[in-house]
């Protein structure tokens, strides 16, 4: 990979660079701002820039959306399986990596290629394709409302907290099978699990135990769920493929349809024309979901690509063994298909939210569904929602693949609860927001911290 001279230490480029020029994937400048970054990278490099991630390992993060669409879409150039990685293999990876879940095989289908991707993903795709929709637009609206029951008679409320962040896990539980009386703890459970907390495995093992004890459970008494389809589906998963996919579907769909439905409502209340468009009838809620997967996806980056030979990409010559990270959102801002991004782009999802090829998101339907319901609901009990504070007050957390909103204060005119008579079902609680921590020693965190991502994919 080429390098460049290290800035001077008063150049604001110089946190971000290591020794040798190369721009960090990873630490506080990149991920507070992770497009300015892009650009910067686009401008020096073009469509492919060599980068470093967390250990300052190298890689190339693609920029260009015709190039994005190129490595999704060959997988005998790109493998999607990470035990082609060259740094992994000869050891320079350490073992608790964050990178962990993104990097470490496990036998699911966005981990595999060819017969076996075929085979464990055409599992998956026909399951979630038995869902009636009107049945998930069902789920999403009894629980939908039932958040905005909390908040109603308040006049302001956190819409992360309260809303984001608990409805996709809360439709998702349902979805795949997970018994009611393990409902609201599941959802706090994952949420608390993707967070990295302190309590982060025990989170983890109630999850893996509730899936595990859900699958013993559908094979004695099949139900109308995805636990069910994956268990008969012909292509016959073991269970440990089943849990694995289980596990897979409920904690991606939760990081991507949660903060789509925060970038959505950001966008929302923090753009006087969006919402003119929006509430005018110019746009739909389904057009304004496609342009926040335009402008501001809900995973910027996916890790990873590896190459399966010396290749050449945008100019780039690709060893064999390197990591290429998609950049979506670097991808849907290129300049080659829109040079001017204050342009509409309603009516088209070429965007690459949802990636391409044969690791495309396999529930992206669904996430739309629940989002686009979920922001009717809200808008329509609440439709004179506010934000409490200044845009530019807003914050996010920070990582490689994403940027999740972590508030959205709003305020509101006070209202009784939904007039809506709950019918049997409708006993299932929505679990409060988790208390806070406490403070633990950077030490312990570290010890507590350190291959907590292998017992999230079970292993040891």
């Amino acid at each position: 990979m080429t390098t460049h001279p290290t800035p001077p230490p008063e150049c604001p480029a110089h946190a971000a660079r290591a020794q040798g020029g190369l721009y960090r994937l990873h630490g506080p400048e990149a991920q507070a701002d992770p497009l300015g970054l892009y650009e910067k990278l686009r401008a020096e490099y073009g469509a492919v820039a060599p980068v470093l991630v967390s250990g300052d390992l190298p890689a190339w993060l693609v920029l260009g959306h015709r190039e994005n669409l190129d490595v999704a879409r060959t997988p005998s150039r790109f493998a999607r399986d990470p035990r082609g990685w060259r740094d992994m293999r000869e050891g320079r990876v350490p073992a608790d990596t964050p990178l962990g879940p993104m990097v470490s095989w496990v036998p699911v289908c966005n981990f595999t290629d060819g017969p076996v991707q075929e085979r464990l993903r055409g599992a998956v795709v026909e399951s979630l394709e038995r869902f009636d929709k009107r049945g998930i637009r069902r789920y999403v609206t009894r629980f939908a409302n039932q958040l905005v029951d909390r908040i109603a008679g308040d006049g302001y409320a956190d819409l992360v907290s309260a809303f984001s962040d608990q409805l996709p896990m809360l439709v998702m539980t349902q979805l795949v099978g997970a018994p009611d009386e393990h409902g609201p703890r599941l959802v706090n459970a994952a949420r608390d699990m993707l967070q990295g907390t302190e309590t982060a495995l025990q989170s983890d093992r109630y999850v893996t135990q509730t899936l595990e004890q859900l699958v013993v459970e559908r094979k004695e008494k099949p139900a109308h769920d995805l636990a069910s389809w994956l268990i008969e589906h012909p292509a016959a998963l073991t269970d440990t493929e089943v849990l694995m996919h289980l596990r897979v579907v409920l904690i991606a769909a939760y990081e991507t349809t949660a903060n789509l439905i925060a970038n959505t409502l950001r966008t929302v209340l923090t753009d006087p024309r969006f919402r003119a468009s929006l509430s005018g009838g110019q746009m739909t809620l389904p057009d304004a979901l496609e342009q926040v997967l335009w402008d501001d996806p809900p995973i910027n980056t996916v890790i990873g690509r590896w190459a399966t030979g010396d290749t050449e990409l945008a100019g780039q010559q690709i060893k064999a063994g390197d990591m290429l990270l998609l950049g979506l959102a670097a991808g849907n801002a290129d300049p080659q298909i829109r040079p001017d991004r204050s342009v509409s782009v309603f009516g088209n999802r070429s965007h690459l939210a949802f990636s391409s090829g044969a690791h495309e998101c396999p529930g992206q339907d669904i996430g739309r569904a629940i989002a686009d319901t979920g922001i009717e609901v809200l808008l329509d009990r609440l439709p004179d929602l506010q934000l409490a504070v200044g845009a530019s007050e807003l914050q996010w957390r920070g990582t490689l693949m994403s940027r999740h909103l972590l508030s959205l204060p709003v305020r509101f005119t006070p209202r009784s609860v939904s007039s809506a008579q709950p019918g049997p079902e409708q006993a299932y609680e929505v679990p409060p927001v988790p208390p806070q921590q406490p403070a633990v020693p950077a030490a312990a965190r570290s010890r507590r911290r350190a291959g907590w991502w292998r017992r999230l994919f079970g292993l040891r």
